[in-house]
Order: C-alpha cells, then structure tokens, then sequence
C-alpha cells in the first residue's frame, strides 16, 4: 500500500486517507484479518491438513482483492483488506510449518530463507508495479490494477500446490513413502528408516496415534501450557516471542511507508516512488544473504547480528531526524536501505523457520498459529502507529524502536536454543535432556553429544525406552515416566 496511500485516483476515491489515522487504520486492518486468519488455524489445520488450509487460505485472498480492486466507499476497501487478511493469515500460519516438516536438516534454514526471499521479492515487485501505474493518473487503474495483481499468484499457489498428518492419522505405510519420496531413496534406505522412525518416535511422544482404530489425534489447547520433558509452554511461547520480535524491530515502518519517509525528506513524489521500488529491491538482494548463512551460521548469531545492526541504525536515523538539513535527509534515506539490509539478514526469514522448528508435532500446528497471532498482531500494533507517531513526536519514533531493537539483543542470547543443524524430532531431545539435567535448553542446543532422534539413547531421554539401552523396549505412560529421570 506503501506507494498507493498517496496516489491521486487513490485519495480521490478515498479522501478520508489524507488523515493521519484514518490511513493509518487502513493498511492496519489488514493486520487484523491476518490475525484471525491465524486463529482459525487452531480450528482447522489439523483438520484440513498443510494443503487443504493453504488451498483455502488462496481462495479467500482471492475474494478479499477482487472485492478490494472493486471498491468505491473506504469502509467497502476495510471490510475487502479484512477478508483478504483472513486469507493470508491462514496461509502464514501453514506454509512455514508445511516447508520445514519436507525439508531436510541440513538444508531445512536455506530453504525456508527461501521463502523469505520471496516475500521480499514480491515486496519489490510490487513497488516497481505501483511506479509503473503511478502515470496512470487519469484513471482508478492506477490503484486498482495493482491490487487486482495479487489474484493471480494467489491462484498459481492454490493449484500448484504430507508426512506428519498421515502419521498421525494412522497411515505409517503412506508416511514412509512420502518420506521415501522427499529423500530420492527407496523406502529400505537407512536415511529413509531413520527419518521414519524418529517421526514416528515424536507421534508416540506427543501422545497421538499409529493405530487407525484410535482417532483420538485432536489437540487439547491446554496442553500448551504443559512443561514436563516435552516443554511445551516454553518452545510455544519462543515461536510466539519471536513474532513478536519480528514486528517490534519497525521494518513495517519502512515496508508499509517507505514512499511517505522519502517524501518526508523533501523528496518528490516521482523520485520517492523510485527510491521506494529500489528499497525494496534492495531488500530482496540482501535477502538472498540470509540463504547461504543460515546453515553456515546459525539462527543465534543471525538474530543478533540483526538486532543490533537494526538498533544502532535506529539511533542514527533519529540523530540524523533531528539535525534536519539536505544532507542529513540523504544520510537518512541511505540509512533505510542499510536497516532493511540487516533485517533481510538476521529477521526476515528467521521468524517463520524458527518457530516451526522449535515446537514439537504435536502442538506444531496450534503453535504456529499462535505465533502467526503474535507476528499480526504487533504488525497491526506497528502500523497503527506509526502515522500518528511521526505527525506527534517526528524523529522520536526512530529511538523507540531503537530502544526496542537493544531490548531484543540479550533475550535472543539468553533464552533462544541453537535449532541449526538438527532435525525437527530432534529439538524434543534436546529440550527433553535440558528438563532431565535442569539447565537452560540454550546450554543443551549448543552440545554436540546430543543423541540424534531416533537412536535408543534419545528414546531413553524421551522416556518411550526405560532400562539399559539394549534392555527393555517396554513403553510407559507419560504421566509416569515424567517423574523418573533417566535409569
């Protein structure tokens, strides 16, 4: 919307976005149909399945922009970006979710930065799309068409379009296929074994089911706050933290407004769109960075390498606003490609990987779409204010989100486990073992003596196997062995 809040056609049709708030509700309220979009995912992810969810997910989006690119009242074009929000948010709480479960460990972070590279990239498209139609100013398709746009790749995904459902449904014969499949290997591989029965292991843990005369596979929300060696509440509320980190380190103030900066350093309105479409641009190519790091580095040392490249450009960004001359207004504008740079970097993709990695299978589904909430959430609580930030205290909103960005460093360090490396059924090991020796899940991520899942040492750790390693295969409940430490 960046570009379009200020088109001529746009305010003709819409004058109430000439005010503040009022502009400001507008590109915010898509937040909210995210955040219920997410929600929603409590109720039908499971049920539907990745693919049924993100199929449906397409399908909304595409109602929501075509009542959008229809709109002729503000409060028609409120009620569209809600519904196209619903849409995307049941989109965003799955597709992460989807991608990490068909990846494999040792590429699962390059591939999912992927995708947020493709994020970043349709953020550059559509700012070149809004430039390209900005000379339209003789008609409402300078605004229309842009929004139209986005029908057509809601609809490639929703046709173009596994494992964990199957297993917990009842189907190991079709889950070992589909493992069989995503590996290139026949399913008598030991690689392909190995990945079946560490699945299998995490179904058995969380307590669902490989027996198709049980469906009892339905997801209690309690068990979110549950702890034992399963932590729940603890890696639930990290997917959750993050988001919110996301959203708090104000790059939607510069995504959802970068042509309203530029023009707010006395740049016109033809060479503000132009920086805005090279901005995000920028953004893209910094984004492919994260792709070939990510492996390499790690999630820890991104995430603070990001925090505190964002913070410290906040604090420039706001001595720079209060000098308020010709070339601190070009310094400032350098300064929002260099803060989306560290972003694309150490956030952008982060966000939607780890959360998803860190949550066990069985409240992987709930999990990601309380996270999903949380990143729609504070993205809504962002973009609201911004506009009346900026009319009431100027540069001062640059130092909130620097001190907001500071805030961010010591949490990731203190309390954010390494998932780098391991396999999503291995991230229960580690924080099953951290429980059983009482110290930080963080210490324990960072070991390299960690027992792969699916071994007999991780299912000792885990409690499906009691006894000496090559003793008892014997399984006790949970509620029992929780109490126990290992034999």
């Amino acid at each position: 919307m960046s570009a379009l809040l200020t088109a001529n056609q746009f305010e003709k049709v819409f004058p109430e976005v000439k005010h503040p708030t009022l502009q400001s509700f507008l590109v915010a309220i898509y937040e909210i149909g995210c955040l219920s979009g997410a929600l929603l995912t409590l109720v039908l992810g499971d049920k539907f399945g990745r693919k049924r969810t993100i199929a449906l997910g397409c399908l909304i989006m595409t109602i929501g922009a075509i009542i959008q690119a229809a709109s002729f009242s503000y409060a028609q074009i409120i009620v569209a970006r809600i519904i196209t929000g619903v849409g995307n948010g049941l989109n965003t709480s799955t597709v992460p979710a989807y991608h990490a479960e068909c990846s494999p460990p040792h590429q699962r972070g390059s591939l999912i930065m992927i995708e947020g590279s493709l994020i970043t990239l349709g953020i550059m498209i559509s700012y070149w799309i809004d430039f390209a139609f900005f000379w339209a100013s003789g008609s409402s398709a300078q605004w229309r068409a842009p929004i139209a746009l986005q029908i057509l790749f809601a609809l490639i995904v929703a046709f173009a379009l596994p494992l964990v459902r199957l297993m917990k449904v009842g189907r190991p014969a079709e889950a070992l296929a589909v493992i069989s499949a995503l590996e290139d290997k026949p399913y008598t591989d030991s690689v392909v074994r190995t990945t079946f029965q560490a699945v299998k292991e995490a179904v058995t843990l969380e307590g669902s089911t490989v027996d198709k005369s049980d469906s009892s596979v339905k997801v209690s929300l309690s068990e979110l706050f549950t702890s034992g060696r399963s932590q729940n509440f603890r890696r639930v509320a990290l997917g959750v933290i993050i988001q919110c980190f996301q959203q708090i380190t104000g790059i939607n103030l510069i995504t959802y407004y970068a042509t309203i900066l530029f023009e707010r350093l006395g740049i016109n309105d033809v060479k503000s769109r132009i920086l805005a479409a090279c901005n995000g641009t920028e953004y893209f190519l910094a984004s492919l960075a994260a792709i070939f790091l990510i492996d390499r580095v790690g999630r820890r040392k991104l995430m603070l390498f990001g925090g505190i490249g964002q913070c410290l450009t906040m604090v420039l960004l706001a001595v720079l606003g209060s000098i308020n001359n010709s070339a601190a207004d070009i310094a400032s504008a350098v300064l929002l490609f260099v803060f989306n740079s560290f972003f694309a970097v150490g956030w952008l993709g982060m966000t939607w990987l780890y959360p998803a990695e860190i949550v066990g299978l069985r409240m992987r589904g709930p999990a990601n779409a309380l996270s999903t909430a949380s990143n729609w959430t504070f993205n809504f609580l962002v973009v609201m204010i911004t506009g009346p930030a900026f009319q009431n205290i100027s540069w001062g909103t640059y130092i909130v989100f620097a001190a907001l960005n500071a805030f961010i460093v010591p949490i990731v360090y203190f309390f954010f486990p390494e998932t780098a490396g391991r396999s999503l059924e291995d991230m229960d090991v580690v924080f099953a073992l951290a429980y059983l020796e009482k110290v930080s899940p963080v210490a324990v991520s960072l070991r390299k003596d960690i027992p792969p899942a699916g071994s007999p040492e991780a299912e000792r750790i885990l409690g499906i196997r009691t006894g000496p390693i090559s003793g008892s295969e014997k399984t006790l409940p949970r509620e029992v062995e929780d109490n126990k430490q290992i034999p």
